[in-house]
């Protein structure tokens, strides 16, 4: 259910899907009838929005048919008010620069959102006092909904409203910030993201050139992010203690719906990171060194091909990059390939990297239409080919939920919602000859990718670590902020990177990683999807089959099932233990030796 604690952008993590039949040929979706809102309703202001919101407070609640009829209004008019923040989100995005984008954005956040909050929670309260809901309860699904809204009506404090509209205006500041950074080089002005690409280049002069214009230019901001991100944890640190927390990161793990692990749990997934994939870090690293033939690996040598050769380019531009993601999705089962063919007519992916939008990638799912758009910051390389694996994955969750009877149901937990993306990314490798058709770049492809994979989790690790010291320890100095961040990044970076004279650089290395700015503590995720999409891998690496089924069952779940159940729907385990991961990494290990 919406309510107030919930920052937009993590909308952009929301599952939400359309009840229409998608037969073998292309069929475009359309909003399904509307039976509580009047169908040519939009989202204007607050005043032509409220009265529906009363109209669900008023209704009564007799019977258990009653019930269902009002959870099913209550759900539409959330569908309909979530795709229009989606839009708006979009668009600003997509287009920072754009004043009427932005302003459409704010008014949202500081205008209706707040309002929305107070009467969700007691929309939660009128909903939880129902005597029909312990009838309800023990049907499948509604018990992982349940719990879901009494762990809102326990967040909930009036006092937070406008700290939340206060947060979401500083983190939109994040995205104007970095979608501004751009650079010249050879005379062309690039984004941080195409400039990027050029740190694969062959000739090591120009590298460490890129490499050195790049940081300079992020360091020009260096104080601006620092302040803000300051600023963001005072503001947090403030929504705990008022919902009587005596920490941000314990008030985010209830926030998330975190049942089914602890900070703890974390604390035990850095160690294992540490023991058993940070040593293949340093073996990978001194391979590379020793290839490259360098006296120094410094960290403009960490994406070119140690063999010397010029960098895979996987496509040309957006269009060549939507048919062959396509086209490989088809390949791996025909109702994969129509979930992007349909995103792709209806204008709902926008993936080329340009001056003016917001960095990163993400796949936002639109409530009521139910197709999702997704959008990217492509440039040619390989990791953009992947990215749209990733949040194709995300996609083909979207729809695969699609005759579930509540958008609550279609709303899993990010670490399942993260399965669906990275483990696409693996069992889709089978198919990447549509990228890559001569032989020998498709084994450079393969292996670069699970090279990158193992160095993922360690990074995770990093970010989350950190995340856990800052907001254990709110009242910090910048300086003290930094110290610790070096500790941390050095925990889990192999021991082989020079970073001589770029300490600066390495100081505010963080500053880039949007998921601190934006949606704090969403981050460990990644590395136990991470786990958990290596073992979908290992199931379809047996059998193509029964692999692809148990994955496809597992996301059809939605939120219906506790994690580990989903999990367990896939055929994996939710275990990130020391033992597991070093299995898990022996796997990755053989199948990079037979490549």
């Amino acid at each position: 259910m919406l309510g107030g604690a919930t920052n937009l952008t993590k909308f952009a993590h929301r599952f939400f899907t359309i009840h229409t039949f998608m037969s073998s040929a292309l069929s475009i979706p359309k909003r399904p009838a509307r039976q509580f809102l009047p169908e040519d309703f939009t989202v204007t202001t607050w005043e032509t929005l409220k009265p529906y919101f009363d109209k669900l407070m008023d209704m009564e609640l007799s019977s258990l048919g009653q019930l269902e009829k009002w959870l099913k209004h209550r759900s539409e008019l959330e569908s309909v008010v979530s795709e229009d923040a989606g839009w708006r989100y979009i668009h600003m995005t997509c287009f920072t620069e754009n004043e009427e984008h932005r302003k459409r954005y704010q008014d949202f956040v500081e205008n209706i959102q707040p309002h929305m909050s107070p009467l969700s929670d007691a929309l939660n309260k009128k909903l939880m006092s129902c005597e029909y809901m312990k009838s309800l309860e023990k049907q499948e699904g509604y018990d992982m909904m349940v719990r879901n809204i009494r762990k809102e009506i326990e967040l909930f404090r009036e006092a937070n409203i406008p700290l939340f509209t206060e947060i979401n205006m500083k983190t939109q500041k994040y995205g104007q910030i970095s979608g501004a950074m751009a650079v010249e080089i050879d005379g062309k002005e690039l984004t941080m993201q195409q400039a990027g690409v050029l740190l694969m280049s062959t000739d090591r002069e120009k590298r460490e050139t890129v490499y050195r214009t790049i940081l300079e230019r992020r360091l020009k901001d260096k104080e601006t992010l620092d302040q803000l991100f300051s600023e963001l944890i005072q503001l947090r640190t403030k929504v705990a203690s008022n919902a009587d927390f005596s920490n941000f990161r314990d008030y985010m793990f209830k926030s998330y719906g975190r049942f089914d692990y602890t900070p703890e749990d974390c604390f035990q997934f850095h160690e294992a990171i540490h023991s058993a994939v940070v040593p293949i870090l340093d073996k990978m690293a001194q391979r590379r060194k020793e290839k490259l033939r360098v006296s120094a690996l410094r960290p403009w040598d960490k994406a070119v091909d140690p063999e010397g050769r010029e960098p895979l380019k996987a496509f040309k531009d957006g269009k060549e990059l939507t048919e062959k993601a396509i086209t490989v999705f088809t390949k791996l089962d025909p109702y994969l390939g129509q979930c992007l063919s349909i995103m792709r007519e209806m204008g709902h992916l926008d993936l080329d990297s340009r001056k003016g939008k917001a960095p990163g990638g993400y796949n936002y799912p639109l409530a009521e239409i139910g197709v999702p758009f997704i959008f990217m910051n492509a440039t040619s390389t390989l990791r953009d080919m992947t990215t749209i694996m990733h949040e194709g994955g995300h996609a083909v969750h979207n729809f695969l939920t699609m005759d579930l009877a509540l958008n609550d149901f279609k709303s899993p937990p990010m670490e399942v919602a993260e399965l669906a993306s990275m483990s696409m990314e693996l069992i889709s490798m089978d198919h990447w000859n549509v990228f890559f058709d001569n032989e020998a770049d498709l084994k450079r492809a393969k292996l670069e990718h699970l090279e990158d994979l193992i160095a993922t989790l360690p990074w995770v690790a990093t970010i989350d670590k950190y995340q856990h010291w800052i907001y254990e320890n709110p009242g910090h100095t910048p300086e003290e902020r930094k110290v610790n961040w070096n500790r941390i990044v050095d925990e889990f970076s192999d021991s082989i990177t020079d970073w001589n004279g770029l300490q600066e650089g390495k100081d505010y290395m963080w500053q880039k990683q949007l998921h601190l700015y934006e949606v704090p503590f969403y981050y460990i995720e990644y590395g136990m999807a991470q786990l958990g999409a290596i073992a979908v891998w290992r199931n379809y690496r047996k059998d193509p089959q029964k692999g692809l089924q148990g994955y496809m069952n597992a996301l059809r779940l939605g939120y219906m099932k506790t994690i580990p159940e989903i999990y367990s729907a896939a055929g994996i385990r939710f275990d990130f233990s020391k033992e597991y991961i070093k299995e898990l990494m022996e796997f990755v290990k053989q199948e990079i030796d037979k490549i």
